[in-house]
């Protein structure tokens, strides 16, 4: 459930960022429209809000790593005694 709502907001993010380019072109720079201004309002409340999910799946274990290239902390070898 919690990869699906990361997928949505990473969607919802390319969205907004798609609109806002065509804001940006059809306003062509008037100052009257804030089109653009919002979109990107818009952008930053979605990429705070994917951050704080984020952080919430990996405090909650819920996200982890499971990298090929990282197997974790090595064991600590035993101490061999001191034969005297």
């Amino acid at each position: 459930m919690l990869k699906t709502a990361i997928v949505l907001f990473m969607l919802a993010l390319v969205a907004s960022l798609g609109s806002g380019f065509y804001f940006l072109m059809k306003d062509q720079g008037d100052k009257t429209k804030r089109r653009t201004l919002h979109s990107l309002g818009v952008r930053l409340a979605l990429a705070v809000g994917l951050a704080g999910l984020i952080l919430y799946g990996v405090a909650t274990g819920q996200l982890g790593h499971r990298n090929p290239w990282d197997a974790g902390p090595k064991p600590v070898a035993p101490q061999e005694q001191a034969t005297e």
